[in-house]
């Protein structure tokens, strides 16, 4: 089903450590740190001409719990643009303290294969400001922080929540993830044709060929990117002149 033409660039600030780092592949013991100051890196980002920022908290994914508050909270309080928020939200109370610090969103991934009505009650009390974050290899789903490889595959995991009024799902190709390879455009593009819920393309985007071929695809709502903005391999206010 085709939701949109356009597409939205989404910067990626993932936090360990207090720091801007990338993972490969997401390999916590394969991080380069891109620098000690998430709020003054998301600025930057704004200043760019950025409409959303895509927050991970690392630590919090593989603890299950929220580790790095004190730089997220720096972040909203350095910007005026919407962020969304993942790694470690996996009941009702962390998910109302988030979305009450000024969080337009927050993204669900373990808790989605692992409590999914916990989705639904969510996207229920808070419309339009809970995401899915689906992350697999080779089309099967993999939970806390990636370390957990299930069974699931991820197009039957979002048609689950077809009807919860859920705002995006973010689609990453843990394979691709911080390797400067491409990201899976067929893989991708399938999932999005298969639900109505806008997907946004995570992992491998590196360059501005990949935007354009993700954009091209006319049902891929949104990109996440990290290191290639990190690396200089996308030109941030180049890429979103180019989107618009």
């Amino acid at each position: 089903m085709i939701k949109r033409l356009n597409m939205i660039l989404y910067p990626a600030i993932d936090l360990k450590d207090g720091n801007c780092v990338r993972l490969l592949r997401g390999d916590m013991d394969a991080a380069t740190v891109f620098g000690s100051d998430p709020a003054a890196q998301a600025r930057a980002f704004q200043d760019a001409g950025a409409e959303w920022l895509h927050l991970v908290d690392l630590n919090g994914a593989f603890e299950g719990k929220p580790v790095n508050a004190g730089a997220v909270e720096a972040i909203l309080g350095a910007v005026d643009i919407p962020a969304q928020l993942g790694g470690g939200i996996r009941d009702m109370a962390t998910i109302e303290n988030w979305l009450s610090r000024g969080l337009t969103r927050v993204i669900l991934g373990t808790v989605a294969v692992e409590n999914p009505a916990l989705v639904h009650e969510a996207a229920a009390a808070f419309p339009g400001r809970i995401a899915v974050g689906i992350d697999a290899r080779q089309g099967r789903v993999a939970t806390r922080g990636w370390a957990t490889e299930t069974n699931v595959n991820a197009t039957d995991l979002a048609r689950q929540f077809e009807d919860a009024g859920v705002a995006a799902i973010i689609y990453t190709d843990i394979e691709r993830d911080g390797a400067m390879q491409g990201p899976n455009i067929p893989a991708t593009e399938a999932l999005a044709r298969a639900v109505s819920i806008p997907v946004i393309a995570s992992g491998g985007v590196s360059s501005m060929g990949d935007l354009r071929a993700l954009a091209g695809t006319r049902v891929i709502a949104g990109a996440i990117s990290g290191r290639a903005l990190y690396d200089g391999a996308i030109d941030l206010a180049e890429a979103l002149n180019a989107l618009k």
